[in-house]
């Protein structure tokens, strides 16, 4: 399906713009920033110049608001330079959506003009130390304060915990919070809500952890030990709806991650059938030895496959349709898709592959990140059965 039968004129001109920026500004940089662990600032700069930070954000608020299929396809151009870069929009974007549709009045005036320029970046922090995707064992609490805080200047929240894994936690400006102001909840998750959190007393960033891949772009440990947030902090004003809110946006995350798989896939793919082309044994291109003219022929097949069913989670969602199974059956194919190509690719390159010279060691290394992020495929699998039970099958 060509991009001209699923996006307007204007929207096929955005894909272009972000492809040829990644031709151009990031293909030629992007070995050096990543195995020197940089953080792309100069990229980022750009990105913000393009309007990429501002993409689920509508007109009135500053943003160059596009469709679902459109972003989905913007991302996968971001991830065939480097899937860095996508990560560095994806929770960004979570943030502003969790904004448009659940945030009050003045939280959208307040922040969505900054997010839309990139002024502002964003986050969200859900997972926590030996939690994982287990989100209603989570830990950390928010406490109204009261008369008994004799330190508190305005009415608001105390927060207590940790979270683990937060990308982009040091450098963005505003951190959507997953807590719990009613631990006593039952069940668990009606006592969670999101806090709209900022850096400041209480607050620490405390490492950076080290990764196989995601170069450039942090992913953070962080520790709450009083800290004090005000009571308009609170995503919507109403305690208790974090939970759904924050299932709604990991719809468009794990869109998002789905995406990025495509990305790092057809990098391989390319990189691939580039290669083949080239590289000569036994007096002819190795792409007319069956078993590497195989490799390419499946790696096509199922690059092709997972981004038409990525595409189609994403037109669900641009209707307006609930997308939970459809996103997460884009993000189990997709994420398993770009894994195997990756290895086939090192495959195909042979002991090239395995060099730091080829960038398609950087796809073996990045494509793990898309099957345990944004939800484990393992839990996509159950989120998968459990509305395939309850929608009475795929057509229910």
């Amino acid at each position: 399906m060509s991009t001209a039968d699923i996006l307007s004129e204007d929207e096929q001109l955005v894909v272009r713009t972000v492809r040829d920026f990644v031709d151009r500004s990031v293909k030629p940089v992007v070995r050096e920033l990543e195995h020197s662990d940089t953080y792309p600032e100069a990229l980022i700069e750009q990105m913000k110049r393009l309007g990429v930070f501002g993409l689920a954000i509508p007109a009135e608020y500053g943003g160059t608001p596009v469709s679902m299929p459109c972003y989905v396809l913007v991302t996968e151009e971001l991830s065939r330079g480097w899937m860095s870069l996508a990560g560095a929009m994806g929770g960004h974007t979570v943030v502003a959506k969790l904004l448009l549709h659940f945030g009050t009045r003045e939280q959208r005036r307040r922040w969505l003009p900054k997010l839309a320029t990139g002024e502002v970046r964003a986050t969200m922090a859900l997972t926590e130390p030996g939690g994982g995707s287990d989100l209603r064992a989570m830990r950390t609490v928010a406490r109204r304060t009261t008369d008994a805080d004799r330190h508190a200047d305005a009415e608001g929240y105390v927060v207590d915990g940790s979270k683990t894994w937060i990308t982009n936690s040091r450098r963005s400006g505003l951190i959507a919070l997953l807590c719990k102001t009613d631990p006593a909840a039952v069940p668990a998750h009606k006592g969670m809500s999101i806090l709209l959190v900022e850096h400041g007393p209480g607050l620490t960033v405390s490492r950076d952890l080290p990764k196989l891949g995601y170069k450039g772009v942090e992913s953070c440990e962080l520790s709450f030990d009083g800290y004090r947030a005000p009571s308009d902090a609170l995503l919507g004003g109403v305690e208790g709806q974090g939970f759904a809110q924050m299932m709604k946006g990991l719809e468009t995350g794990r869109l998002q991650v789905a995406a990025r798989a495509l990305g790092v896939g057809r990098a391989a793919f390319e990189d691939s059938l580039a290669y083949a082309r080239r590289r000569e044994s036994f007096g002819r291109p190795i792409w007319k030895h069956q078993s590497i003219g195989n490799y390419l022929a499946d790696m096509a097949t199922s690059l092709t496959a997972a981004r038409q069913l990525t595409l189609y989670a994403a037109r669900e969602a641009e209707a307006g349709r609930r997308v939970d199974m459809e996103a997460g059956m884009a993000k189990l194919f997709a994420s398993e898709t770009a894994m195997k190509i990756a290895l086939d690719a090192v495959r195909i390159h042979g002991g090239y592959g395995y060099s730091t010279e080829f960038d398609v060691e950087r796809y073996f290394r990045d494509a793990p990140l898309m099957i345990v992020g944004e939800g484990t495929n393992e839990i996509q699998r159950n989120v998968i059965a459990k509305q395939l039970v309850e929608r009475g099958g795929l057509d229910g």
